[in-house]
């Protein structure tokens, strides 16, 4: 998917429109592959909060592009003109892959991308979304939300999420996290997803777990516990499970295994090794074990998400 349509309008947030186009408009540095060739397109002349903008294309384009990005904007008490909503789902029905970040998706659901389906938005208007359109499962809890051709997000931050995972999934994620570097923030995933991606790595901050991160990442390749993880916070197991509930959403358990997985795809992806040898390195002791949990964790077995991304990705840029 190399041509990539971003739909602007007026009073469109100028955060999530800048977002989109810093992600897939910029081809990283150190990396061997084909990027994507990026298209503002709208009707005519915009405003975007304080900023004036010169579409390259109407929005006649947007059924030509392989995927449409479609940024929120401040006001969902107005209803999506006519020509957006008509021109996304004339995208879609050509066979487009439609997306969109924080309050985009009443644009996606006004063109009834999301009827039946289940979708997010920034968590303050979650319940308009469901009140406006009742044949939509909307879920305010996470971070993102991947249907194949139609995705959804929540705002600022997850929009960011949803970007990166396009780029995964498109591109690998060691390429994915080439461009997390290049753009100084952490991969994520919202844990609901098993579509080539990657597990949610929080920022450093002061929570908790802040230094249990990278102690874990760094000894993915011995028999972890809870209590190891307790201990090393130095908490109690029923803490530690709280603490991890609050800050990456899901439990210690299954955090531990996405971040192996994570580092088996980057494995498979960058180096020769074995499936033996990346089963001990990520401390999953036999490939059948590691075949097992990567095949319902990413969709597909391991050998085969090699021969899908190992040709495309270069070594990595070692970043800052």
């Amino acid at each position: 998917m190399n041509t990539v349509a971003i739909a602007v309008t007026d009073g469109m947030l100028q955060f999530e429109l800048s977002l989109a186009y810093e992600v897939f408009g910029a081809a990283p540095d150190g990396v061997a592959v084909p990027w994507y060739d990026v298209e503002v397109c709208g009707s005519g002349a915009i405003e975007v909060g304080r900023f004036r903008l010169e579409p390259d294309h109407g929005l006649d384009r947007l059924p030509h592009a392989d995927t449409v990005i479609v940024p929120g904007w401040a006001d969902v008490d107005v209803d999506p003109s006519a020509d957006l909503v008509d021109a996304v789902r004339a995208a879609h029905e050509a066979g487009a892959r439609v997306a969109s970040l924080c309050t985009g998706a009443f644009v996606l659901a006004a063109a009834g991308l999301l009827d039946g389906r289940r979708a997010t938005t920034h968590w303050a208007h979650t319940e308009i979304l469901a009140a406006r359109h009742p044949r939509v499962e909307v879920d305010p809890d996470v971070l993102y939300v991947d249907n194949g051709r139609v995705l959804t997000s929540a705002g600022k931050a997850a929009a960011m999420d949803l970007c990166l995972h396009l780029v995964r999934i498109d591109h690998g994620s060691s390429i994915a996290n080439v461009v997390a570097r290049r753009l100084v923030v952490p991969p994520h995933r919202d844990g609901g997803q098993a579509q080539f991606v990657t597990a949610p790595v929080p920022a450093p901050d002061n929570h908790p777990l802040a230094e249990l991160f990278p102690w874990v990442i760094e000894r993915l390749d011995q028999p972890l516990t809870v209590e190891d993880l307790a201990r090393q916070a130095r908490m109690s197991s029923r803490n530690l499970g709280r603490h991890f509930r609050a800050v990456t959403g899901t439990t210690p358990l299954q955090w531990l295994l996405t971040q192996r997985i994570r580092h088996a795809q980057e494995l498979l992806e960058t180096t020769d090794d074995g499936i033996d040898g990346i089963a001990a390195a990520i401390g999953m002791g036999t490939a059948t074990t590691l075949r097992r949990h990567f095949n319902r964790t990413v969709g597909v077995p391991p050998d085969t998400y090699r021969r899908t991304f190992r040709s495309r990705t270069s070594a990595p840029d070692p970043g800052p």
